[in-house]
């Protein structure tokens, strides 16, 4: 226990000042002497021992009747190993633009409000921890410290399984641990959200694996660089919000793993996704994540791919600048596309509208599909309902079209040569009048050579007379008869091949017909 005769100068002043919660500020007011990146030369007029401030904080000096104890201390070095784990501290504290020799251990521990604000600490581990309050970091540097107990992994910031009734408040820090973890916050919950705006930076990947954050994460601006060793950026694989903000200039120098999460609003607008340093992996990985509202309108293209699959989404909103050359989007559902009119005209000033109905709607999203690997005919199956369901049948069919037109390039050669003869005769059987068409060239075709000649009757004297017309619907319709095609042939070989090939287009066409309608209406 220590006496009060063995403490220094400003650890006496910071004693004497708890029981009341005054205020402890060491600062000289020169700021060429108070920056905290100089902490280090600070000296024994500035410094105050870790064991002093967890000695108080433990109860060493009791509180005054009518005062409320708290400890609050600036511009101080705080020599020693900050170590309040597993302790119940009944008192708020706040250091301010202190630079601490050691790290602060807090795992375990239950307390009221934490701040350290402005503060340059080499790690902090506070996994397990209880705060009644909030967790304030702002504007502190907190550097990589020793390998966390939890994880076996170097971390600066540890609030694994951590429980925060207020907000984790990281607006402004600078998190390093280059390589390694930034921050480790697994299964965190903080009430009040997470933030991490106004300058926030963090070198090395953010884990919030399993978190549940009832008041958001905030990261507009935030800048994640040199990723873990598996080049993620931000990993919230399973996490559960209410919102996600990653816009306003966020930008991702790896992997934004949202895996399985569960979010009400999600936004990247003016957002910068680079992906990994090394090209490898995606930019965004988003696989059976679930959002409500979906922002996907970044600043550009992101680098890597964007994946997708078994995501669901209410509403999504994207850009001509949203998508990279390789997306994944097999089993993703959503229930409306509002595309940013002025990202895709290049204006300052535009709105979000529905895009459906829109000029180049379906050739823009049908070509957004074609960005997927391979053939899979969920996403064109998705598009052409999104399409249905707005009352927009023609689009939808043309959606089908190209799906069958891209699954043809997956058949055997024999299937496609049949895909294909469907696709100019009727179009899959989503364009049905295509079979009138080429009925009508045909017919026209055959009145015009046949009526040119005159033909040999079968049985002279027998039959109807001949008519050109008729006789070429007869050769064209495989079923029943006209009374023509029996009774009349050609002496000229041309003429008689022509009529055997009519013969030949028309069951192929009846033939084409029939599959198009009974496809159309199966999907019907």
């Amino acid at each position: 226990m220590l006496s009060y005769d063995e403490l220094t100068s400003p650890e006496r002043e910071l004693w004497d000042a708890f029981p009341e919660g005054r205020h402890v500020d060491l600062r000289t007011g020169v700021p060429e002497d108070d920056r905290v990146c100089e902490g280090g030369q600070w000296g024994p007029g500035r410094t105050v021992r870790a064991a002093v401030i967890v000695a108080l904080l433990q109860g060493a000096n009791t509180a005054q009747p009518g005062a409320v104890a708290c400890l609050r201390l600036a511009g101080a070095r705080i020599s020693g190993h900050l170590n309040l784990a597993g302790t119940q501290i009944a008192h708020a504290f706040w250091l301010g633009d202190c630079w601490f020799e050691e790290g602060v251990d807090l795992s375990g521990a239950s307390t009221q409000s934490i701040a350290i604000v402005g503060s340059r600490v080499p790690g902090v581990e506070a996994g397990l921890i209880r705060i009644e309050g909030r967790l304030d970091l702002r504007r502190s540097r907190l550097e990589s410290g020793s390998v966390s107990p939890y994880h076996r992994r170097v971390t600066a910031l540890s609030l694994i399984n951590a429980h925060v009734s207020g907000a984790v408040n990281l607006n402004g820090a600078d998190i390093t641990a280059p390589g390694e973890w930034a921050v480790s916050a697994g299964g965190l919950v903080a009430e009040g959200g997470l933030y991490c705006v106004d300058g926030f930076v963090a070198h090395g990947e953010v884990r919030l694996m399993g978190a549940q954050l009832p008041g958001g994460l905030h990261m507009r601006g935030a800048l994640l660089e040199h990723p873990g060793r598996r080049g993620v950026a931000l990993a919230l694989d399973n996490a559960v919000a209410s919102t996600l903000d990653f816009s306003d200039g966020f930008s991702a120098d790896g992997t934004v793993r949202l895996r399985g999460a569960r979010v009400s609003d999600l936004t990247f607008e003016g957002a910068v996704l680079n992906g990994p340093p090394d090209g490898h992996g995606p930019s965004l990985e988003a696989v059976l994540m679930q959002a409500v509202d979906f922002d996907f309108t970044l600043a550009r293209p992101p680098s890597g791919i964007v994946d997708l699959r078994g995501a669901q989404v209410s509403y999504l909103h994207d850009s001509n600048h949203s998508w990279p050359d390789v997306v994944e989007l097999d089993g993703f559902v959503y229930g409306s596309i509002n595309a940013d009119e002025a990202a895709e005209a290049d204006d300052e000033a535009g709105e979000r509208r529905e895009a459906v109905g829109r000029r180049h709607s379906v050739a823009r999203r049908v070509e957004w599909i074609r960005r997927s690997p391979g053939y899979n005919p969920q996403p064109y199956e998705q598009l052409a309902s999104w399409y249905r369901k707005a009352g927009h049948d023609d689009e939808a069919r043309r959606v089908l079209l190209a799906k069958q037109r891209h699954r043809r390039r997956t058949l055997p050669p024999a299937a496609r040569v049949w895909g294909h003869l469907l696709d100019a005769t009727v179009g899959y059987g989503y364009r049905p009048w295509l079979a009138g068409v080429w009925l009508l060239a045909l017919t026209l075709l055959g009145r015009l050579s046949f009526g040119a000649h005159s033909p040999t009757p079968v049985k002279q004297g027998e039959g109807t007379p001949f008519q050109p017309l008729v006789y070429t619907l007869d050769l064209l319709i495989p079923i029943g008869g006209l009374g023509q095609r029996t009774a009349w042939y050609w002496s000229n070989d041309s003429l008689q091949w022509l009529a055997y090939l009519l013969i030949a287009l028309g069951w192929v066409l009846t033939t084409a017909v029939i599959a198009g309608v009974t496809r159309t209406l199966q999907k019907n």
